[in-house]
């Protein structure tokens, strides 16, 4: 009895030799009691606090239930530490928005950051505080879904895994039958308690919509929509699947929230927090509608008033759930980017072509009352296709398709569409002289973007002759394939030159830092798929300075898509970054002009923003004072000839055909850079 008593009156030893650790105050199995307190330290320095509770009062701190004190929410500092100032401002942002703090009983809000701005990051870090923390001392949620394009699902979860290191499995979904899916989604559905083994789920679009009805039979606690953009239309199935899930928290990422039209950006706002604009018709009748007639270059003053007047309600009831910050911000952390339009002359078969098929299909004629009709889409199709080369319509000639009988005639003799002649095309001679003198004379590797996978197919055609090494990226390449390839050429040792990329297949989402000279090659109706193609290269981690140029054939239809893309772009402009003084540029009734070629100018578009500043194509003013660096029209920094050129690769392509450049988005201003 004495030998056991004297055991036990022993203290507590480490059974490890020379142990110095604290034993802590906690012992196992015993709650502690006391004042709760918040998961990090919310005033250590640089600590990102997201709710601070109300300040106690010493009779409401005797009176207080000890296990109901609000306490601090900190985000977790091995993220807080990386965050850049305007990505805390837009965690905390976030934060308020989905927990209603911002707008009662609304838990919804849009990301609509420019690209590269690290809108991933910001809802990663949103994403692991509502998992971890809340004001009551426990989770907010204990799952959260994210949503996006299939080619992104594994840029999320190896972002996830680099962001939070192991803390964290999340389950990532991109393939596979439906029962091993359907499986997989059950099982992350019934996950409960406190600590969930797969909280986050990353999921494609397309496998969301197929397996809709397992995930719409229990609940999430927040929902995360990549390129959210794609929900303009409430009409359509992915949109009524995700409205079906059972999560009032709701978060959209896109960088560019207002596409075409303003019926889809209330889609996108009806989506996160239903109700705040009314009905779809009470929207149009109340917003669209004066709005857009406000901003007609036809409309009279009481218009233009009234349409101002609703823009700005408009303005102030959408700021309060979403948040919007440019590419401007970028310019502290990367590069200079320069931004060039160049228009490039049609060659004398070009233009041969194109007024022989506006002769004959009459395109013009078939339009009735400002609607497009079957024929006329082609005709649009066949004009674009011309302006990139003419080999893409030589099938088209060959049949004498409508608009091209008796065209074949106008071909070189002995032509045969096998072999490529870039002498053939305006744009595809200045494409051969780029890639020429940076090869040469630089070591910078080129992405060429085109709408087209015919036109990519003679990129391949030019670089075999050229004996430039080249890899592309199209809508047949499989989602892990993708990931492979653009890592390898961004890898500083690989010997690739080119990056072929589809707009439609790859403009989202790829990081391609591996180029800094990116080639669009054709413009798109909707501005938000050349601003996304134009993105890939202007990102972090960049370290040259990017050059991004835009080929449009002058005087054709490309140079009308531009101006139209402006529009939308004004309209976006003046919507969603709030800028007061955007130039209503084109009336909305010039359908017809689509089907015009102008031979007799250098520029169309410069022609209809009628520069002040130049004199037979010189600049000869310099910029007007207060002007700053925006993407519209108006505020271009340069006409430039060739002697202003900064970019000594388009000033020996000068020649080439290029007849103008429009030189924008340069941010040397900004950064005082003479």
């Amino acid at each position: 009895e004495a030998f056991i008593r004297s055991i036990l009156s022993k203290p507590f030893k480490v059974p490890i030799p020379n142990y110095q650790g604290s034993l802590g105050l906690r012992a196992l199995g015993i709650k502690r009691t006391g004042v709760r307190s918040a998961l990090h330290d919310p005033f250590e320095e640089g600590a990102l606090v997201l709710y601070e509770p109300p300040p106690l009062s010493a009779h409401d701190q005797l009176k207080i239930d000890k296990d109901k004190v609000p306490i601090h929410v900190v985000v977790d500092p091995v993220l807080s530490r990386i965050l850049r100032p305007h990505q805390r401002e837009g965690v905390k942002f976030l934060w308020e928005c989905v927990t209603s703090r911002r707008i009662p009983g609304s838990h919804g809000c849009i990301m609509a950051d420019e690209m590269g701005l690290g809108k991933t990051l910001q809802c990663i870090t949103l994403m692991w505080t509502l998992l971890r923390q809340s004001p009551d001392g426990k989770p907010e949620i204990d799952k959260a879904m994210v949503v996006s394009p299939s080619s992104l699902v594994k840029n999320w979860y190896n972002e996830v895994g680099k962001w939070l290191g192991g803390r964290i499995q999340p389950l990532a979904i991109d393939g596979g039958s439906k029962d091993e899916i359907d499986r997989k989604l059950a099982g992350f559905m019934n996950q409960r308690g406190l600590r969930v083994p797969s909280p986050i789920l990353i999921i494609s679009y397309e496998t969301f919509r197929l397996h809709a009805e397992v995930l719409q039979k229990g609940s999430v606690g927040l929902v995360i929509c990549d390129e959210g953009h794609r929900l303009k239309n409430s009409e359509n199935q992915t949109y009524q699947a995700l409205d079906g899930l059972n999560t009032p928290r709701r978060v959209l990422i896109s960088g560019t929230p207002i596409q075409n039209d303003l019926l889809e950006y209330f889609s996108l706002v009806h989506f996160v927090n239903s109700g705040i604009l009314g009905t779809a018709q009470e929207f149009k009748k109340h917003f669209e509608i004066p709005i857009l007639k406000g901003r007609d270059a036809d409309a009279c003053e009481v218009e233009r008033h009234k349409g101002e007047e609703r823009l700005k309600e408009l303005i102030s009831i959408v700021n309060r759930c979403l948040i919007r910050r440019t590419s401007d911000i970028l310019s502290k952390y990367l590069p200079v980017k320069i931004e060039q339009v160049v228009c490039c002359r049609l060659t004398p078969l070009q233009t041969e072509l194109y007024k022989h098929f506006l002769k004959q299909a009459k395109p013009a004629e078939e339009l009735k009352e400002g609607k497009i009709s079957v024929s006329s889409l082609s005709s649009i199709t066949s004009l674009k296709k011309l302006c990139n080369h003419p080999a893409l319509i030589y099938e088209k000639c060959v049949e004498e398709e409508e608009g091209f009988a008796g065209a074949l005639e106008l071909f070189p003799a002995g032509y045969s569409p096998k072999s490529l002649e870039p002498q053939l095309s305006g744009k595809m001679l200045v494409l051969d002289y780029i890639l020429a003198v940076t090869r040469s004379t630089s070591n910078d590797k080129v992405v060429l973007v085109s709408n087209y996978t015919q036109t990519l197919d003679l990129f391949e055609k030019l670089c075999r002759t050229r004996r430039y090494l080249y890899v592309r990226l199209d809508g047949t390449m499989s989602i892990k394939k993708r990931a492979k390839i653009v890592e390898r050429f961004n890898s500083l040792s690989s010997p690739e030159f080119v990056f072929m990329l589809s707009s439609k297949a790859g403009g989202c989402g790829l990081n391609l830092i591996g180029a800094n000279r990116l080639i669009m090659f054709d413009p798109d109706w909707n501005p938000a798929n050349d601003e996304q193609a134009m993105a890939r290269v202007w990102r972090d981690g960049q370290k040259k300075t990017c050059y991004i140029y835009r080929l449009l054939s002058t005087g054709t239809i490309e140079e009308k898509i531009f101006q139209r893309q402006t529009h939308k772009k004004a309209l976006s402009s003046c919507v969603v970054d709030e800028e007061q003084d955007v130039e209503r540029h084109f009336s909305l009734g010039e359908l017809k002009e689509l089907f015009t070629l102008n031979e007799t100018t250098a520029s169309d578009t410069h022609d209809k923003i009628k520069c002040r500043r130049c004199v037979n194509g010189h600049q000869v003013k310099p910029p007007p004072e207060g002007s700053d660096c925006t993407s519209d029209l108006s505020q271009w920094n340069h006409c430039a000839d060739k002697r202003g050129l900064q970019d000594s690769v388009l000033k020996a392509t000068w020649d080439a055909a290029v007849t103008f450049t429009f030189h924008h988005h340069s941010h040397e201003e900004q950064r005082g850079i003479p």
